[in-house]
């Protein structure tokens, strides 16, 4: 992650976002707290988002964007910074909101289009039964996550033609992509973690992840300080024993124990040195050659 110091083409704009606090926001922010540890907290989470914006090439002015929200804190702060950002100026792109109701176990089904509508954030809800396509699929006691996830994501990208855009952003933070490191490293067998930006799979959306560099504390904090109407992702009830949660809680002892070392493990993310590695697809080892030596006097 990238020192506030090496940011000097940003620099003028995150003071201006700090003077400007007070007086003009988005209106999600109108209850927001005013204190010192608050706006320090935001800026810090529009700085990263923008870096990760710039540095990725996310933005093409004009385009149409669907922001998938859940209802859970980072999706939250996903489309607030977002609304942040394009109240500002600093976004030129149109934003459409869209949670997709998968028929979960008393989902609270008013909570998202209540609050969006209430705070003027263009929306689309849809409601597809996923939930018993993945129990009628899977045994009892099974986690439903990888299933319920494969099936939501394709209804996102249905619903992001449908509405004329080219992006589905979605609301993955840094330890979501730490996690997902170490799940393909100690379970799948290879180096590969979430992508800031990417292309699906038939090769006419983006997905993008604006909040690929921010810590979940963060995430968390703000969704705290918002007051964001959160909906729990363990409605279903199949969210025990996940290797993802052994995995995070490895990761958050490690960060205890070790502090600023998941800075450090995703900054080793963006410094891949392939010739060090042992893939031959990946480097070219049949092609390294010597340097021929002069007579030896």
């Amino acid at each position: 992650m990238l020192d506030e110091r090496d940011q000097p083409a940003l620099a003028e704009t995150d003071v201006a976002i700090e003077s400007e606090a007070e007086e003009a926001a988005h209106p999600l922010f109108a209850g927001a707290p005013r204190s010192v540890s608050f706006k320090k907290l935001r800026k810090r989470l529009v700085r990263e988002m923008r870096e990760t914006i710039e540095r990725f090439a996310m933005v093409r002015p004009g385009a149409r964007w669907l922001v998938a929200i859940s209802g859970g804190k980072d999706s939250y702060a996903l489309l607030a910074l977002l609304h942040d950002l394009k109240w500002r100026g600093l976004l030129p792109v149109d934003l459409l909101a869209c949670n997709l109701d998968q028929g979960q176990p008393n989902f609270p089904k008013n909570v998202l289009p209540d609050w969006l509508t209430g705070n003027g954030i263009a929306h689309r809800i849809e409601y597809r039964d996923t939930y018993s396509i993945v129990t009628d699929k899977l045994p009892e006691g099974a986690t439903y996550c990888s299933l319920c996830s494969r099936l939501r994501r394709g209804h996102l990208y249905r619903i992001a033609r449908e509405e004329g855009c080219e992006a589905l952003v979605l609301g993955h933070h840094r330890d979501d992509c730490l996690e997902t490191f170490f799940m393909n490293l100690l379970h799948g067998g290879r180096l590969s973690a979430m992508p800031a930006k990417l292309v699906n799979d038939e090769g006419d959306l983006f997905v993008l992840r604006p909040l690929i560099q921010s810590a979940e504390s963060d995430l968390e904090r703000f969704a705290q300080a918002m007051r964001f109407p959160i909906i729990p992702c363990d409605l279903c009830g199949s969210q025990d024993g996940l290797q993802r949660n052994l995995t995070k809680q490895m990761l958050d002892e490690i960060e205890t124990r070790y502090p600023g070392r998941k800075n450090v493990m995703m900054r080793a993310l963006a410094n891949v040195r392939p010739g060090h590695l042992v893939d031959p697809q990946a480097f070219d080892f049949a092609g390294l050659s010597l340097e021929p030596q002069g007579p030896d006097f």
